[in-house]
């Protein structure tokens, strides 16, 4: 199971929206969900900001894929070894430095499916222990177990969020 000791309190809103579901359950339908959302956005939505500053749905999706791949890199080296220590990352310089506009949503997609796949094959390959096996990711604890729920909410939130101000 997961506490409050094992991620920083800033990733409940995330924990909260899956945490009463199994995780690799979990992971997969988020999977399904999110193939299926990005995919039947229409074109002219794909590059729209809701508000000067804001990303679009298409830097959202990769958002996405870049998060998931913070998150499972810092899962792996908990898993892995001990004491580990990691530093933050910043989430607006990787959106800056994505060019997501100049890529397909398809394209994208098929990434975002490819890291998902990785992320269940990886979080299957886990026993009970490596799940709660912790290490400090931005000076916060997290463990293995957290950080894969925080992908799986993660993903919900940010469709949540486009559904509401760029769809609504």
């Amino acid at each position: 199971m997961i506490s409050g000791t094992d991620y920083n309190p800033y990733y409940g809103t995330y924990i909260n929206l899956v945490i009463e579901k199994q995780l690799l359950p979990s992971l997969r339908e988020g999977m399904t969900n999110t193939i299926s959302f990005f995919s039947s956005l229409l074109a002219d939505k794909h590059t729209y900001r809701y508000a000067e500053g804001k990303w679009t749905p298409k830097e959202v999706l990769l958002h996405l894929i870049d998060t998931e791949r913070v998150f499972m890199y810092r899962a792996m080296q908990f898993a892995r070894a001990n004491d580990v220590v990691l530093e933050g990352f910043d989430q607006d310089v990787f959106v800056e430095n994505s060019n997501a506009s100049a890529r397909g949503m398809n394209d994208l997609v098929a990434e975002y499916e490819a890291v998902r796949k990785a992320t269940v094959a990886f979080i299957s390959s886990c026993s009970e222990d490596t799940l709660a096996r912790k290490g400090v990711a931005s000076d916060h604890p997290l463990s293995v177990r957290a950080a894969a729920y925080i992908c799986s909410g993660h993903e919900i939130h940010h469709i949540q969020v486009i559904k509401e101000r760029y769809l609504g």
